[in-house]
């Protein structure tokens, strides 16, 4: 039954996957171009998050779709005229909403095409699976990379501002931290962020080492 469950994950293991064990921030480093330069303010991280994650999607249902057409020579530049359709589709979408944000996320937008999760998605889990789990996988990924740039982008804004999506939380007697706003605190932010992950997974690995001893003691 246990090497059947590894075999053939649920549809909750492979949507879950991406927002802790595979977090595309956190455990797999991935993206780190967005994850560094725009998440000065938390309104900045959530719409980049959500820019990619709806690419991410969308571009591996195309992918999980025409998979069995496409010829292995030009897989890949099929995958990325299929990711840059998506991210022209969002780069207007995200000028007729904000014009503001436009040009606060700026050139990062047309660098989702780039980013080296979607391409990777695609290529090693959308061309060889079926559309539900793409989906779920597409949509994991792309949670877990939002909630990465929200837990940078809300950080920075609150140590760096003393708000949180533009509300002030500590009055004007606040002293912000202005190197979190700056490109430093983006280092410094994930490098906390990274601290306790791992710190996190060797306390579970501990854990179970600890309860398989009492186990066969």
């Amino acid at each position: 039954m246990t090497n059947i469950d590894q075999k053939h994950p649920t549809g909750t293991d492979e949507f879950l996957k991406g927002i802790w064990k595979q977090n595309p921030v956190f455990v797999q480093v991935l993206g780190m171009c967005p994850v560094l330069a725009v998440t000065n303010t938390a309104v900045n991280a959530l719409a980049m998050g959500l820019a990619t994650a709806f690419v991410l999607v969308m571009s591996n249902l195309v992918v999980s779709s025409v998979r069995q057409i496409v010829p292995k020579q030009v897989r890949i530049v099929s995958f990325i005229m299929i990711i840059a359709t998506f991210v022209t589709v969002v780069d207007y979408l995200i000028q007729a909403i904000s014009l503001d944000l436009h040009k606060a996320l700026g050139a990062f937008i047309s660098l989702i095409v780039v980013n080296c999760l979607i391409l990777g998605r695609a290529e090693a889990f959308a061309s060889k699976n079926g559309l539900g789990r793409s989906f779920l996988d597409g949509l994991g990924m792309g949670t877990g990379f939002t909630l990465g740039l929200l837990c940078l982008g809300g950080v920075r804004e609150i140590l760096g501002s003393g708000s949180l999506f533009g509300v002030s939380l500590f009055g004007s007697s606040f002293q912000p931290w202005v190197v979190m706003v700056l490109p430093p605190g983006g280092f410094f932010t994930l490098a906390g962020w990274l601290l306790f992950f791992n710190w996190r997974a060797q306390a579970k690995a501990r854990s179970e080492t600890s309860n398989v001893k009492e186990t066969l003691a």
